[in-house]
């Protein structure tokens, strides 16, 4: 009886000691939480937010993958990273597919009120000068191809597409072919965002014509001022942000799900802090600094008392 005893109580410690094991939080457990390395300006101050709450008020390791966002959304589909700060949900056929398998998960709202689409300056529409008064709809560019020129093939217009690798980019690929515009205009993919940024600011600045793919929250649209053409019933769709996180992630880190379903910045205030990163010429992670120390009111809604604590003596 006495050895039958021992044997219990032994082979019961050990189940107490896999049951601790398996129910430790992820953070306590020792592994990092990977980020999704997103390199357009509101995922990455989003992503550095999310990282600091996470390091500072619930200690956990975190860390950065660089990569674009399809290549990142295979990588959080096989848990090699955890969380997509700013995904957009049903829009990418990596994500539609992955969520379908219940490798991810979309949780929160981190932006609200998100936008995209096909923009040009308003000097090109209205007013004196305009050349083009009466374009107003993606489905009328067909006659304005020579107003676009692009100047490496001056027999079509140019449309400034997302840099390659951005999902948006396959998206505004389709519907050049979509409205019958790829024969007569040219799929221009700049190298960054900065890069696209860069050729809209420059074309502005000179008052010459510029068909843009872009989007909002941004910090461009509060800097220059462009009007999104309308596209075809069917063609825009309501936008839902959310936290993208990969199943083992959610099902095992419930704590920081909790935490990362609740971050949430007011659109307005996301497209003033943008700007003023700009202008400041500041990284994201000394933007987001700047943000949580301005806006506690915003953040101590998405953690507990204890990590508001920690994550102000951080400041």
């Amino acid at each position: 009886m006495k050895s039958r005893n021992g044997l219990a109580i032994g082979l019961l410690a050990l189940g107490l000691s896999v049951s601790s094991a398996q129910g430790a939080g992820w953070c306590e457990s020792g592994k990092p939480v990977k980020f999704a390395g997103v390199n357009w300006e509101s995922g990455m101050l989003l992503t550095e937010l999310m990282s600091i709450v996470l390091k500072e008020g619930y200690g956990c390791k975190t860390d950065s993958i660089p990569g674009n966002s399809i290549t990142l959304e295979s990588a959080l589909s096989s848990n090699d990273i955890q969380v997509f700060a700013e995904e957009w949900i049903g829009r990418s056929e990596v994500w539609n597919k992955a969520a379908d398998a219940g490798k991810v998960v979309g949780v929160g709202a981190p932006i609200k009120g998100a936008t995209e689409g096909w923009y040009v300056p308003r000097y090109l529409i209205e007013g004196e000068d305009a050349k083009a008064p009466d374009l107003k709809a993606i489905s009328g560019l067909s006659k304005y191809a020579n107003l676009f020129r692009d100047p490496e093939e001056p027999g079509k217009g140019r449309f400034y597409n997302c840099p390659a690798g951005w999902t948006c980019e396959l998206e505004n690929t389709e519907m050049l072919k979509r409205y019958g515009l790829d024969d007569t205009f040219t799929n221009f993919r700049p190298g960054t965002g900065p890069a696209l940024d860069a050729a809209i600011v420059s074309a502005v600045k000179r008052k010459q014509p510029i068909l843009t793919y872009y989007w909002s929250p941004t910090p461009l649209l509060g800097r220059v001022d462009l009007v999104k053409l309308d596209s075809k019933p069917g063609d825009e769709r309501a936008i839902t942000v959310k936290v993208g996180l990969s199943k083992p992630f959610h099902e095992s880190a419930p704590e920081l799900v909790a935490v990362l379903e609740k971050v949430n910045v007011p659109i307005d205030l996301l497209n003033k802090t943008l700007a003023d990163q700009a202008e400041r010429k500041q990284d994201a992670p000394t933007a987001a600094k700047a943000f949580l120390k301005a806006h506690p009111k915003i953040w101590h809604a998405w953690v507990d008392a204890a990590a508001v604590q920690k994550i102000e003596a951080s400041l």
